[in-house]
């Protein structure tokens, strides 16, 4: 066995699901606040990176100011979507809302279409994270995924302490658990609802962001977000844990199956429905996924 070989597939595998489990986190906020689907999750990252990109390379900004209006764009993109097209159809069934966010989703993308029609983008010279390699036993990586697996440790932390301490992340836990006692306490669910789709948006658009550095831009990023999708199912639909470990897991058997099945199979396009097998797996084996809530209904 080539242990360099697996050892950058290891480490590559788990950067990449740690992108995965950070979007993720974006869709499991909506949800466990809300129970809305958000479809548009690709989209967002799609947009977020371009947008990224067209401050840092396009215009030649500092990437920390690039960074920096990348995060006011996200936030303002979840408080609009949220007031705008979500917030009018409250009481509505709920499929109408995730239908609602689909529409935003293609919307996303034909903007992104119409304002950069390039179909992909690299960051050339101006990369993001430093291009030395970094040399552990005998594999070489690059230095982005390491960058990529620390910023998103540090992100899950900081979610973690603000939903255990901050008053509107306990308020946000509070909301997925009983909407009712929540309003009954005085706190306005509407606000809950905003918050959730800014933290999502903000969430994804660090994840656009991630992971365009290692691979470059492409409407591909779409399919990115539908990935993650496959980490909100195993680690289950209302568990941030649960996206945080199940992310790893997805990346690794993505990385490991496109490294190895591929030279057997000799099909290069396993990698790529290795997630959606996944999700095939877990909803026939355990339709709640690994962490999530078991909600028995009786009539």
């Amino acid at each position: 066995m080539n242990w360099a070989e697996l050892l950058q597939f290891v480490i590559t595998g788990i950067s990449v699901g740690m992108v995965y489990a950070l979007i993720a986190l974006g869709f499991a906020l909506i949800w466990k606040s809300s129970s809305v689907a958000n479809l548009a999750l690709g989209q967002i990252v799609l947009i977020s990176a371009w947008f990224n990109y067209s401050m840092f390379v396009e215009r030649g900004l500092p990437i920390i100011l690039s960074l920096l209006l990348v995060i006011i764009f996200a936030v303002v993109l979840g408080w609009v979507i949220e007031r705008f097209a979500l917030r009018p159809l409250i009481a509505q069934p709920i499929l109408s809302l995730i239908a609602v966010t689909l529409g935003i989703g293609y919307f996303l993308e034909g903007l992104v279409t119409f304002i950069w029609p390039s179909s992909t983008a690299g960051f050339g010279d101006r990369q993001i994270f430093p291009k030395e390699v970094i040399h552990i036993g005998p594999a070489v990586i690059s230095q982005e995924y390491v960058w990529v697996i620390g910023i998103c440790l540090i992100i899950f932390v900081l979610l973690t302490l603000f939903f255990q301490y901050h008053k509107m992340g306990i308020a946000m836990r509070a909301t997925a658990d009983d909407q009712m006692a929540v309003q009954a306490c005085g706190i306005p669910v509407t606000k809950v609802f905003s918050t959730s789709w800014m933290l999502a948006c903000l969430v994804a658009a660090i994840g656009g962001i991630l992971i365009s550095s290692i691979g470059g831009i492409s409407h591909g990023l779409v399919e990115t977000g539908l990935k993650s999708f496959s980490v909100v199912i195993l680690g289950g639909l209302d568990s941030f844990i649960g996206a945080m470990i199940a992310g790893p897991i997805i990346g690794l058997a993505e990385t490991l199956g496109g490294g190895y099945l591929a030279k057997v199979i000799s099909w290069g396009g396993i990698r790529d429905i290795i997630p959606f097998i996944i999700i095939i797996i877990v909803m026939v084996i355990k339709p709640f996924g690994l962490f999530g809530e078991k909600r028995i209904e009786r009539i």
